[in-house]
């Protein structure tokens, strides 16, 4: 005969089996890690027709082709320096380098050379190849000096045709910060053309 112990104990055993399997089907899964690494996305489901319809949707004729991002040159960025028409025979001081050229708007553009020269120096050449053409000092501090190539037209153009030179070391800077990559150049002075 089975001893009342013995029930008892082989029913809090059997009681405890059933609690932690209870317990072990309502705990939830481990977690799984942020990036488990490449998966493969399902296939999109097929549409099925409606019934009494001829059949699924036409699908596109061929696959979309991927947008590429504008190129720069194509953009209206410039890649090199202006052609000699461009400036229309406005000079550059020897040795300067070409900057950038914006739209300046009435279908104008401006054309910006730097140079570690002394700001009096370029503004010296300047008024030596210049003869003849007004020029004033538009600043004193930074300075800035313009000389006119040409009669400004209010009704053909955003600026007029002009030679203008900034001193981009005014106040202890440490001149005009040119990028290109991720090469940077500093400019002592810079000088803007506006073609007429």
């Amino acid at each position: 005969m089975v001893s009342r112990a013995w029930r008892a104990g082989s029913l809090a055993f059997a009681l405890s089996g059933a609690l932690v399997s209870l317990a072990a089907a309502q705990t939830p899964p481990p977690p799984r890690p942020a990036n488990p690494g490449p998966t493969t996305t399902p296939a999109p489901p097929v549409p099925r027709p409606f019934p009494g319809s001829a059949g699924p949707p036409a699908g596109p004729a061929s696959p979309a082709k991927p947008v590429s991002p504008p190129d720069l040159a194509t953009a209206g960025q410039r890649v090199g320096p202006p052609t000699v028409d461009e400036l229309a025979g406005a000079p550059i001081y020897p040795g300067a380098e070409f900057v950038d050229a914006f739209d300046a708007g009435q279908s104008q553009r401006y054309y910006l050379f730097g140079t570690n020269a002394p700001y009096s120096d370029i503004v010296l050449y300047y008024r030596n190849v210049l003869r003849g053409a007004s020029n004033r000092e538009i600043f004193r501090a930074p300075a800035m000096h313009q000389f006119d190539l040409g009669r400004f037209s209010e009704d053909s153009m955003a600026y007029p045709p002009s030679v203008v030179v900034k001193d981009y070391t005014w106040n202890d800077a440490a001149g005009y910060l040119m990028v290109t990559g991720t090469t940077e150049k500093r400019f002592k002075t810079i000088i803007q053309i506006v073609p007429k």
